[in-house]
Parts: structure tokens; C-alpha cells; sequence
């Protein structure tokens, strides 16, 4: 599975209500397989919202000034991180959110 078959897709939790849309996940590794796996999608309401708080959000200037920090945190304040396993999505991924459980040949 690839981030990007995951980006843009509705998402839903478990009981059919709209979450939004997803604009990133979150992969760790350190399993004992070696491989990394999707924990967490980020998901928001409006499109805009993650596109300016990551493009002048805290990411890009930690130390940055207070008030362009706080801009940033107001224009992504919809943007939620949910756990893999606790979201639906539309139209479905085959293998979301752990992949084939199957191993690779």
C-alpha cells in the first residue's frame, strides 16, 4: 500500500460519521520485522487548513515568531490525528490499515 492511494480518500469512523479528508499518515518502524507500519492518518475538514499550517505552522519555523505560530495553528486547528484501526475509508483501500497480513514472497 502507498501514502498515496491513502491521501484525499473520505474518511469515517467507526460508526459512519464523516471525519473528512486525509492529508498524511504516520509510520513507524522499529517491529520486529523491520518493516514500517501505518499507525495514524491525519484527517481535516477543510482542504486549506493543513495545506497553511504546514506551510508556515511550527514545522517549518519552530522558533519562528509568536504570531505566525499562532496563525498557523488557527488555519489547522480542524486537523486530527486518528488511529489506523479506529477510521473507515471511501472508497475502501484493500489492506487498510495493516497492509497484506500476508508476507512478501
Amino acid at each position: 500500500m502507498r501514502a498515496g492511494e491513502l491521501l484525499g480518500r473520505t474518511a469515517y469512523d467507526l460508526h459512519g460519521r464523516r471525519l473528512g479528508r486525509v492529508v498524511d499518515v504516520v509510520v513507524r518502524g522499529g517491529f520486529p520485522d523491520g518493516r514500517l507500519r501505518l499507525t495514524d492518518v491525519l484527517v481535516t475538514g477543510h482542504w486549506w487548513s493543513r495545506m497553511w499550517g504546514r506551510l508556515i505552522g511550527a514545522q517549518r519555523h519552530p522558533s519562528g515568531p509568536w504570531l505566525i505560530r499562532v496563525i498557523a495553528r488557527a488555519l489547522s486547528r480542524d486537523t486530527r490525528q486518528f488511529p489506523a484501526d479506529q477510521i473507515q475509508l471511501l472508497p475502501p483501500v484493500p489492506g487498510f490499515p495493516f497492509g497484506d497480513p500476508s508476507p512478501p514472497d
